[in-house]
């Protein structure tokens, strides 16, 4: 990315809040109650998104291997309403277990 994109888009996102700051605060409050429902799904799509990049994705290819069976796991311990401690705990235990089994 260059430098001048990346001052464009700061430019742009200090504009917006200029904007917002010269009188255009009503029609934002409006919008954005009506956009606050979208909003909160917001961090769960970028977490999952995440998740399912560095699960699968190994540079340009696709590729299934243990961590496949942890993040089964920890879905599985999740849907159990484990703690967050045993969810990371059990995903990285079967991932350790599946890639100790290939080793063998």
């Amino acid at each position: 990315m260059s430098w001048w994109a990346i001052a464009a888009m700061a430019a742009g996102a200090f504009g917006f809040k200029v904007l917002g700051v010269l009188g255009f605060g009503q029609l934002s409050e409006r919008l954005a109650s009506r956009l606050a429902p979208l909003a909160a799904l917001i961090p769960a799509a970028l977490f999952s998104a995440l998740v399912a990049v560095q699960t699968f994705g190994d540079g340009r290819s696709l590729t299934i291997d243990a961590r496949l069976c942890g993040v089964g796991v920890g879905l599985f311990a999740v849907w159990r309403r484990a703690p967050f401690v045993v969810v990371v705990l059990a995903a990285m235990t079967a991932t350790a277990l599946v890639r100790w089994q290939t080793i063998l």
